[in-house]
């Protein structure tokens, strides 16, 4: 196990109360309900959970992680949050709607299991919506649950015929790449091949574990990082690196399962899983990227998700695709597009997601750009369901730019 200086939960004794955290966060800049991030976390686990009381408005923590970037002390304010949630649900009940956001990958397993499920799972999720069911679950009734793509990645996969190469990335998919974006992936496996890369898949990974740690179920999120752990570990002592093209599943499995949990093993895996475009960056550097680029005239619009902002090493998707012939990036810089995930998806939090959001969808409605591009999966949904704008992931145009 990790020194205890080094676990998130310890943290907490270098706040200093600042309230820098505070005058950073998006949700309390949309509701005076949300007594802020040092008031909830922090404040509770200086006490190390020792006491049994609870802070009511550390609901309204959404984890995207503001706070932490904020923080001049490195108080992991989110995750301190995190723990105090996943403590509080280890003795009270959750909610219907929780059970269904924080589980899409057993959703999307079941859906798959099925003949026609895919058809038959967004038929029913529309008429859902129209009769009211979302609402009455706890669900955003105003807002459209993602819709499950005919083949899952993984169906894809198998049947596509690769250039084999001794040079090789594990894909990390996730399950909203798996099941509803599948695209993203198909992308990036192009892309990869375009560089003399061959894509291998695990199966045996599981839900990086993100939607059950937002709403709580962190016991069950440990035993997905356990497996997670293990297997990113088994990859790496082959020399061959973890890809995510998600941002929450590559924050997740870099940084947050070293956060939450402490142990050196996780730390340890954190160091062989990269995002898409931090890895072709590195290939970059090494003058391994293939820059044989066809032109592409677009001019893009980009909004970098806060979970991507974390990681901290820049906007390098940006970098990358500003040096394709014809195409042009300007970042959005409007903050935090509200969604964080499932936060957004609760029909309490729905007014809140969409003011924190209300920037991004300004600064993209008065843009003349050509396209709207970002990392995240759930970031893109609300952009869309803020704007009527359909994003894409960067990786799709980079795909583009190489002719696939």
């Amino acid at each position: 196990m990790s020194e205890e200086k080094d676990k998130a939960i310890y943290s907490a004794d270098h706040c200093l109360s600042c309230t820098s955290c505070m005058s950073s966060c998006p949700v309390m800049e949309a509701t005076q309900e949300y007594r802020g991030p040092k008031l909830v976390g922090p404040a509770h686990s200086r006490m190390h959970f020792s006491q049994e009381d609870y802070e009511d408005s550390l609901d309204f923590c959404s984890n995207c992680k503001s706070c932490d970037r904020a923080c001049p002390s490195g108080v992991a304010v989110s995750t301190l949050n995190m723990l105090q949630r996943g403590e509080y649900y280890r003795t009270h009940p959750h909610k219907q709607r929780d059970q269904m956001l924080a589980h899409g990958e057993d959703m999307g397993k079941l859906v798959r299991s099925l003949p026609f499920g895919a058809a038959c799972a967004n038929l029913g999720m529309k008429i859902g919506k129209s009769l009211g069911v979302f609402g009455m679950l706890g669900i955003a009734g105003k807002r459209d649950m993602p819709s499950y793509a005919s083949q899952s990645f993984y169906s894809w996969f198998k049947g596509y015929k690769q250039q084999p190469s001794d040079k090789k990335v594990v894909f990390f998919p996730g399950c909203f790449i798996n099941d509803n974006e599948p695209q993203v992936g198909i992308a990036f496996v192009k892309v990869m091949q375009k560089n003399g890369y061959e894509v291998l898949v695990d199966q045996k990974f599981n839900c990086c574990g993100s939607p059950m740690v937002v709403t709580g179920y962190l016991d069950e999120a440990k035993e997905h990082a356990h497996n997670n752990v293990a297997r990113i570990l088994e990859w790496k002592a082959k020399g061959i690196p973890v890809i995510a093209c998600c941002t929450s599943c590559s924050l997740m499995l870099k940084e947050e399962y070293g956060e939450l949990f402490g142990e050196d093993e996780m730390h340890e895996a954190g160091a062989n899983v990269y995002d898409a475009f931090e890895y072709l960056a590195i290939m970059e550097e090494k003058g391994e990227l293939n820059t044989s680029f066809k032109e592409v005239k677009e001019s893009l619009m980009y909004h970098v998700p806060c979970h991507l902002k974390s990681q901290g090493f820049g906007t390098p998707a940006k970098d990358i695709l500003e040096e394709v012939p014809g195409v042009s990036v300007e970042l959005a810089d409007a903050g935090c597009c509200g969604i964080s995930g499932n936060f957004g998806f609760k029909d309490d939090k729905y007014e809140i997601s969409m003011k924190v959001g209300a920037k991004l969808f300004e600064r993209i409605n008065i843009s003349q750009a050509d396209e709207v591009i970002c990392d995240c999966g759930t970031c893109r949904m609300q952009i869309n369901h803020g704007t009527q704008v359909k994003p894409c992931h960067p990786i799709e145009i980079l795909a583009k730019a190489y002719g696939e």
